[in-house]
């Protein structure tokens, strides 16, 4: 039982989730594309703009919410930045592990903080999950699952790609929209 008793993705078959984190997926370390850099506090945030197209083209797919540590901040500073709507976001900072979330080892749980709180956001929905940090245990687990749950690893320096938006558009295909 590697995902606990938490609802297993696909569970419920309706419109799937996709899942956002922000810093080296939405905000790369070194895009090669054309970005934007934007201050925000004392971070600077680089945004390719293709990024808000791409998102409002899978929002015909998918459900977009955020996962990311940016939490609701995400629809104040990001979001408009790439022309979104306000998104739910799942919230990490108050999760309170419970029984039954499912395991991971003690070394990967500052990296795997946001498995349990995701797998319960879902809630037996169809997901996928782009991140640029999906530890090794997290993909174990989700193996079994992988026609409801797509993880999407995202690499840091050039954050997301037409050709994760591509993939994740035919994968959207399985499920009602």
């Amino acid at each position: 039982m590697p995902l606990g008793d938490v609802p297993r993705p696909g569970s419920r078959r309706t419109r799937p989730v996709l899942y956002l984190d922000i810093d080296g997926v939405l905000n790369p370390d070194a895009p090669r594309d054309h970005h934007e850099e934007h201050t925000v506090g004392r971070l600077t945030v680089r945004i390719v703009p293709a990024h808000g197209g791409w998102l409002r083209e899978l929002a015909a797919r998918f459900d977009l919410v955020w996962a990311t540590t940016w939490e609701e901040h995400a629809n104040e500073h990001i979001g408009p930045l790439l022309g979104l709507p306000e998104l739910p976001h799942v919230p990490f900072s108050t999760y309170a592990a419970r029984p039954g979330d499912p395991r991971v080892p003690l070394l990967q749980l500052p990296h795997a903080r946001k498995w349990a709180p995701i797998l319960r956001h879902a809630d037996g929905r169809p997901f996928a999950w782009a991140d640029d940090i999906i530890p090794w245990t997290i993909r174990r687990q989700a193996l079994p699952h992988r026609r409801a749950l797509r993880l999407v690893p995202v690499n840091p320096a050039q954050g997301l790609t037409r050709r994760h938006v591509d993939h994740l558009w035919h994968w959207s295909t399985r499920w009602p929209h």
